[in-house]
């Protein structure tokens, strides 16, 4: 077989060098027409793909199968060894760290593998997480926890699309984002990798593989994106960082599968493996999980890359062992990144496939899939970097974009008539994350870790400040609050998290501020001026017992390079609209907490404040009436209530189950009516009822109605639960979830719902909707239409709407 593919390489070599000397018709940009059928961009893929295959030795598909880091490889290697990638692993960069130089980079390693006979290009990877942030003046958007924040995937598609830009720009074509965990234990360090707590919310945000991905892998600055980390990274027992995740697997199904399901019906590019373990099986090796539900019942046929070093761990050993070799393969795993052993990976698969460990047929699998990528995103027909996007790197538009992206992730929670800022007089800053590129950006910013400091331009949250101030505004900055006196009208303390990643970011103690912010939010209190607390922090931190003397307090998350857009919320340039993307624990000691778990936390998932009119409105609404019961099920009621109003306008309610002086979320509607599910059967429930109006205020509770379910066997059916994830002027995302009321299974469901005049559907995932005049009707997908009973599934859509238009959609019904 190799002497075969020489052959052909050495004739159409020599053809390619004739031609284009000759300077024969057909030849583009130095190269001459295609002259074999794989090189023939007018052809399927998968003939492309399958003629390539038969001039491939064994040689030639091991490497293929193989990832190594830039720092421990040479272009020589490549072409010797017919590598099918490189990498940048977080912090490894050319020199100079410039855009530019990162694009001479990957041309060198591009140039050394079309140097190989058949000349098969690389597909070069980089952990691309919150914009290109390897690279020094790179745009910096916020941390996934903020994005998941925003509520809006319309956003994250937009993300994603300026970031595949930057990217594109340093010739990179293989982005390892998004990040689609579930965090559900704040103690992982990985929390601001998750954009949320509840499976909806990450499958909502993958509309960012589509911004990364494009509509066509091949069109202009496509990067293929990353799903990771498959599967159940975000709920680990302790949130231990590559921990063992102790679930049944119906819950690991509920939990954590959704956003691989949204990321594959987007068409996702490649899938990442967990270092974790799933009840103490390392999923590096799970077949089961990657081949039967990943490849087979998702139907992903991308292809499946390990994390780093990833594979060694199955074995138990230090180091990557036969064994570790031939599970992960066999498991499903088709290229496997071995940053510096890459040598001792091929050496072993191929004893491996010679001794009949590994079949050839699993290779083939593997292969195909990494070259149908390959083919897909045009890299045959142009593989060098696209310089034109070059210049994007850093560019204004984007960083307008993430101006913008993190005014809309501030989640206000506490205000008392502080916010917003007004200009004119005197206001203090302090706070050691006040002036800080580094500590505002967080982990994976130029190094893996991130660090303090100027690392890479931006503008801080202090600059910020200081321009939404104006000159009328005399801002005065202590790092650590000395100078501080009564003449100043607010003091604004900026303080939070170290920057860290995996691993060093586990908190499994204490999980508050430390000494010396707290120290500088003394000194701020002693003064007597009215503190506001923007917290820096890549989750909710334990401070319920400073909260009582703040007057306002804001979640910035970690923000990135664009630091303005924090100041637009202080100031009020932009109202509010962030939401919390995770409960906010009362105190340390209630981790794990996640909605719906009876635990009541300082601030429910889906909590945020805004303002009405420059000086904001506290005013909270009237309570709405009591509720009343009906639709009761073995599982489920449906509720309704007297509407409630204030000056500003109700705009939704929070339903509670009330369990003796505590409460927890129950559901939540944008009208006096709502179905909460996964009751269980003949059980009493409590339940009240607030209204929240335009400026996030609460009402006093309602009255109570306390409900018993019906035992097994009650009617049967199904509920729907519909909840409004976020809206602006012109449209709105709403979530919904379907629940079997009933005994038997449903083989499909579909739900109904009116939509207002004038409002259009824009997109919807995990359901197939169709419009007939005002009548929405969504039907099951083909991977969530059977339901047993009590169980749930979600999905949801995003609706337009006339500017000055505040109505939603109503009516849900499921039948």
């Amino acid at each position: 077989m190799r002497s075969t593919s020489v052959k052909w390489a050495a004739r159409a070599a020599v053809t390619l060098l004739v031609l284009a000397v000759l300077g024969v018709p057909g030849t583009r940009d130095g190269f001459a027409a295609a002259v074999l059928p794989y090189q023939d961009p007018a052809l399927p893929v998968a003939t492309r793909v399958a003629d390539l295959m038969s001039r491939m030795s064994l040689d030639d598909k091991l490497g293929q199968m193989t990832q190594a880091e830039r720092g421990s490889v040479s272009t020589a290697d490549v072409t010797s060894y017919r590598l099918g990638s490189v990498l940048s692993g977080g912090g490894s960069a050319p020199s100079p760290n410039t855009a530019a130089s990162w694009a001479d980079m990957y041309d060198r390693f591009q140039n050394a593998a079309l140097a190989t006979p058949l000349g098969i290009p690389i597909l070069y990877g980089a952990d691309a997480v919150h914009g290109h942030n390897n690279v020094y003046g790179a745009t910096i958007f916020p941390h996934n926890i903020g994005l998941g924040a925003t509520r809006d995937p319309a956003l994250a598609q937009r993300v994603g699309r300026a970031v595949a830009e930057e990217i594109s720009g340093t010739g990179v074509d293989w982005d390892f984002a998004p990040c689609l965990c579930v965090a559900r234990n704040d103690r992982w360090g990985r929390t601001y990798e998750s954009f949320g707590e509840t499976p909806d919310l990450p499958s909502s945000m993958a509309t960012i593989i589509t911004g990364l991905q494009g509509t066509a892998l091949n069109g202009p600055a496509s990067v293929l994106a990353t799903a990771k980390h498959y599967v159940g990274d975000g709920g680990t027992t302790g949130g231990v960082d590559q921990g063992d995740t102790q679930l049944s697997e119906a819950d690991l199904r509920a939990i954590h599968l959704p956003p691989f399901r949204a990321a594959v019906e987007r068409g996702v590019g490649s899938v990442m493996i967990s270092f974790s373990s799933w009840n103490g099986s390392k999923l590096h090796g799970h077949q089961y999980l990657i081949t039967t539900v990943l490849k087979g019942e998702l139907g992903f046929t991308g292809f499946v890359v390990s994390d780093w070093n990833g594979i060694d761990q199955i074995d138990g050993a230090a180091g990557t062992s036969a064994a570790d070799v031939r599970t992960a393969v066999n498991a499903g795993i088709d290229m496997v990144m071995a940053p510096t052993s890459w040598r001792q990976f091929i050496d072993l698969l191929r004893a491996e496939v010679q001794a009949g460990r590994v079949s050839q047929a699993r290779v083939d699998d593997a292969v195909r899939r990494v070259l149908t990528k390959k083919f897909e995103l045009g890299l045959f027909e142009k593989p060098l970097t696209d310089r034109s996007y070059t210049s994007t790197v850093g560019g204004s538009a984007h960083r307008a974009l993430a101006r913008e992206a993190v005014a809309k992730s501030q989640v206000v929670l506490k205000n008392s008539g502080v916010l917003p800022l007004a200009p004119g007089g005197k206001i203090f800053v302090a706070g050691r994350s006040a002036d800080d590129i580094g500590l505002q950006s967080g982990g994976w910013t130029i190094s893996w870790q991130g660090s303090a400091g100027a690392i890479t331009p931006g503008t801080t949250i202090l600059q910020g400040i200081r321009n939404a101030a104006g000159s009328g505004t005399t801002v005065t900055y202590s790092r650590d609050g000395s100078g501080v006196d009564g003449s100043y009208k607010a003091a604004i303390a900026v303080v939070g998290e170290t920057p860290y990643a995996e691993g060093e970011g586990d908190r499994p103690g204490a999980m508050g501020l430390d000494a010396t912010d707290l120290a500088t939010l003394s000194t701020l209190r002693a003064a007597g001026v009215p503190v506001v607390v923007v917290l820096v922090s890549g989750r909710p931190l334990d401070i319920a017992a400073q909260l009582p003397g703040w007057n306002a307090l804001v979640a910035a998350w970690l923000p990135g390079t664009e630091g303005q857009g924090v100041a637009d919320v202080l100031f009020g340039a932009v109202k509010p609209s962030g939401k919390l993307p995770v409960t906010w624990m009362s105190s340390a000691s209630q981790q794990p907490i996640n909605d719906g778990d009876g635990k009541t936390p300082l601030f429910p998932l889906g909590f945020g404040l805004t303002y009405d009119g420059p000086s904001g409105d506290t005013t909270p609404p009237t309570a709405p009436g009591t509720p009343s019961a009906a639709d009761v099920t073995s599982s489920s009621v449906r509720l309704t209530w007297a509407a409630a109003t204030d000056d500003v306008g109700v705009t939704g309610y929070d339903v509670v189950r009330v369990t003796g002086t505590g409460e927890s979320a129950a559901a939540t509607s944008a009208t006096a009516a709502a179905t909460v599910s996964g009751l269980s059967a003949g059980t009493s429930y409590t339940f009240a009822v607030y209204a929240r109006d335009a400026a996030g205020n609460r009402s006093p509770r309602s009255g109570t109605v306390t409900v018993t379910t019906r035992p097994d066997g009650g009617t049967g059916g199904c509920s729907v639960t519909a909840t409004v994830q976020s809206q602006w002027s012109t449209g709105y995302v709403v979530q919904l979830t379907v629940t079997n009321t009933g005994t038997t299974a449903l083989s499909g469901w579909g739900v109904t719902f009116t939509l207002p005049s004038g409002h259009q559907i824009t997109g919807s995932w995990n359901a197939s909707l169709t419009v007939s005049g005002q009548t929405v009707t969504a039907r099951n997908a083909a991977h969530n239409g059977s339901l047993g009973p009590g169980a749930s599934t979600s999905f949801g859509f995003q609706g337009s709407r006339p500017a000055g238009d505040t109505s939603l959609p109503s009516g849900y019904r499921c039948g």
